[in-house]
C-alpha cells in the first residue's frame, strides 16, 4: 500500500509541475502578445499607437470638427491622445458588423439639404451607417447601393468634395485605383483611374486640401484631376498626429495675434474666406476643422512673394501684386485666366502698387486704396477708370475689407469698422480700434 501511494504523490507531483510550466509559457506568450495576465494586470498595452506606424481604415470630421482616425476597432479622436474602442462613440457600429473595423467614412457636405448635412457616413462590408451627434439616424444601416446608387461595396476609403473644390457638391469613393465620382444632387456617377496614385486605405480633406492615406504615409491630391504636386508621400506621423521626435514645424507655436498684420483679406462668391500675410495665407471660414498657414502659390500657383491687394468680384478673385493684377475663376480651385497677369493701368485705370482693395457685396465699384486716398472704379464699365477720389483719414492701411456688416481697415493688429465706403471717406472722428481675435484668425492671446 505504501508503494502504491508513494507512486500516486510521484505521478501528482509530476502533473503539477507540468501544468505550472505550461501556464508560465501560456502567461509568457500572453504577455509578448499584448494580452492581459489572469490576475487583470496588463504589463504590455494592448492598444495601437498610432505613433508606431499606423494604416488607417479611415478618417473623418464630425459635424464639431473633432477628426476621428480609425484602425481595427479603435480610434483616436482629435490629432493626440490615446486610442479607444470605436464603440465608446459610435455604439451601434458592433451591433451590425463583428469583424470591428470601418471600410470608409466621411462627413457630408450638402448645405441644401439640412437633414444630410454634416452627417458622418461609415462604410463597413455592404452597409451604410449615417451618423449625427454621434446618433444613429433611424432606418440605418441600409444596402451601400440604396443610399450611393452604383458605388460598390467593400470600400477602401472616401472624402468628401464641395462645389468650388468639385464641380459640384460630390463624394469620392475610392476601391482600388477606381475613384467613383457621386454627385451628391443627381445621384449620379462617373468612375475615374487615377493609376498614378496609391491605393488609398483612407482619405481626409483639411481646409480644402486633400490627403490620399496608403500604408505610414500620404500623398496630397487633386480631387478633380487627382494630380499629385510637390515631394510624396510623406510620412503621417510628422503631419498628421504628435508623435514625440516627429513633426514638421519645429516646434513652432501659433502666431501671436498682437503680432499679425494683413496684406490683403477677401470673400469669394462661393463664401470662401481668405487673409493673406507675407507669402502665406489662411482660411478664415473653416476653423473648426483647425487652422494653418499654407504658402499662397499652393492655391494660385502663379503668385510668388507677398500681394498688396485682393478682391473678389463675381466668380473672379483679383489679386493686386506690384503694378500687376491676375485674375482667377474662383469655381473649381483657382486657374488663372489666359492673359494675366496684365499692367494694373490697363485692366483698372491706376498705377501701382496699392494698399487695399475691397469690394462690398452686390456692388460693382471697387475701392482701392494708395497712401490716404480711396480710388472709385466701376467694374462694370468699359474701359475701366477711376471715377472718383476721396480723402482717408488714415496714411496708410494695410489691408481693407466689406461684408453685410461694412467696410474694416487694418492697421498691423487692430482694425477699424465703418458703415460704408462713403462713411470711412467723410467721417472725421476715427472709431475705436478693435484687435484682431484668435477666434477669426487662429491666432494666440
Amino acid at each position: 500500500m505504501t508503494a502504491v501511494l508513494l507512486s500516486l504523490y510521484a505521478c501528482l507531483a509530476l502533473a503539477l509541475s507540468n501544468a505550472a510550466q505550461i501556464q508560465h509559457d501560456v502567461m509568457t506568450k500572453d504577455a509578448a502578445e499584448g494580452h492581459s495576465h489572469p490576475n487583470g494586470e496588463d504589463h504590455h498595452d494592448a492598444k495601437p499607437d498610432r505613433c508606431k506606424d499606423i494604416e488607417f481604415d479611415a478618417i473623418t470630421p464630425d459635424e464639431k470638427g473633432n477628426t476621428f482616425f480609425f484602425k481595427g476597432d479603435h480610434l483616436w479622436k482629435g490629432f493626440s491622445g490615446p486610442a479607444e474602442l470605436s464603440n465608446n462613440i459610435f455604439k451601434e457600429l458592433d451591433d451590425y458588423h463583428l469583424l470591428g473595423h470601418v471600410d470608409a467614412a466621411f462627413r457630408m457636405h450638402h448645405q441644401d439639404d439640412p437633414s444630410v448635412h454634416d452627417h458622418i457616413y461609415f462604410f463597413l462590408d455592404d452597409k451604410v451607417f449615417s451618423y449625427y451627434n454621434y446618433t444613429l439616424e433611424k432606418g440605418y444601416p441600409v444596402e451601400i447601393q440604396q443610399e450611393f446608387p452604383d458605388v460598390p461595396s467593400h470600400l477602401d476609403a472616401a472624402v468628401e468634395c464641395p462645389k468650388g473644390e468639385c464641380i459640384t457638391d460630390s463624394v469620392l469613393f475610392f476601391k482600388g485605383n477606381e475613384i467613383y465620382s457621386f454627385d451628391i444632387k443627381t445621384k449620379s456617377v462617373k468612375k475615374k483611374v487615377w493609376a498614378h496614385l496609391p491605393n488609398c486605405t483612407s482619405a481626409f480633406r483639411w481646409l480644402e486640401h486633400y490627403y490620399c492615406f496608403h500604408g505610414y504615409n500620404f500623398t496630397r491630391f487633386h480631387p478633380v484631376s487627382g494630380d499629385v504636386t510637390g515631394a510624396y508621400p510623406k510620412a503621417a506621423r510628422n503631419y498628421f498626429m504628435r508623435c514625440e521626435g516627429f513633426g514638421h514645424g519645429g516646434g513652432e507655436k501659433r502666431q501671436r495675434c498682437s503680432e499679425v498684420k494683413l496684406n490683403a483679406i477677401t470673400t469669394d462668391d462661393t463664401g470662401r474666406s481668405y487673409a493673406f500675410q507675407d507669402e502665406m495665407y489662411i482660411r478664415l471660414d473653416t476653423h473648426r476643422d483647425g487652422s494653418h498657414h499654407f504658402p499662397i502659390s499652393r492655391l494660385w500657383r502663379e503668385i510668388s512673394g507677398v500681394v498688396d491687394a485682393v478682391f473678389n468680384y463675381g466668380d473672379n478673385m483679383y489679386i493686386i501684386q506690384g503694378d500687376q493684377v491676375y485674375i482667377y475663376k474662383s469655381a473649381v480651385h483657382y486657374t488663372l485666366i489666359e492673359g494675366y497677369p496684365k499692367p494694373l493701368k490697363e485692366e483698372l485705370g491706376i498705377d501701382g502698387p496699392v494698399d487695399a482693395a475691397f469690394l462690398c457685396p452686390n456692388q460693382h465699384i471697387v475701392n482701392v486704396i494708395q497712401g490716404q486716398k480711396m480710388y472709385d472704379i466701376d467694374l462694370a464699365a468699359t474701359p475701366r477708370a477711376v471715377n472718383m477720389t476721396r480723402p482717408i483719414p488714415y496714411s496708410q492701411i494695410d489691408a481693407g475689407f466689406c461684408d453685410g456688416d461694412g467696410v474694416k481697415v487694418f492697421i498691423g493688429p487692430e482694425y477699424y469698422s465703418y458703415q460704408s465706403p462713403l462713411i470711412l471717406a467723410v467721417g472725421k472722428i476715427k472709431p475705436p480700434p478693435q484687435k484682431i481675435s484668435p477666434k477669426k484668425f487662429g491666432c494666440e492671446e
